[in-house]
């Protein structure tokens, strides 16, 4: 199971690249939680859509490149690099991504950031 959640987590970090947030919000449960660690916790996939949507609606180009992966179970831990760009600025921001899978969605997904860098860039 953990390699098939690898899987999904590969193509979850791929489609960032195509800014579609219907597309994002589709890799969640119904139920699923997106907790941005700089924030509150976003409950459902229609909220999750809703709040991706209002993050990147200033980003023209993202990439996000996998550094590590681990996974147990139901649990994949990604570290990434994220290359963002936006009308704003640019930023290369670290993150590490806890996510709970079930029946191959994700059913939350906990990202830890430092949102300076992230701020600095594109404020």
């Amino acid at each position: 199971m953990s390699l098939k959640n690898e899987a999904v987590i590969r193509d979850f970090v791929k489609a960032w690249s195509r800014l579609n947030p219907e597309e994002i919000a589709g890799y969640f449960t119904e139920e699923g939680v997106y907790h941005n660690m700089p924030a509150g916790p976003v409950h459902g996939r229609e909220r999750i859509r809703a709040f991706i949507a209002g993050f990147i609606k200033d980003w023209t180009a993202t990439e996000w490149d996998l550094l590590t992966m681990v996974s147990s179970g139901d649990v994949v831990v990604a570290e990434r690099l994220d290359r963002t760009r936006s009308k704003k600025g640019e930023v290369d921001l670290p993150c590490c991504g806890v996510f709970e899978m079930r029946n191959g969605k994700i059913a939350v997904w906990r990202d830890y950031f430092d949102l300076a860098t992230y701020t600095r860039a594109t404020s």
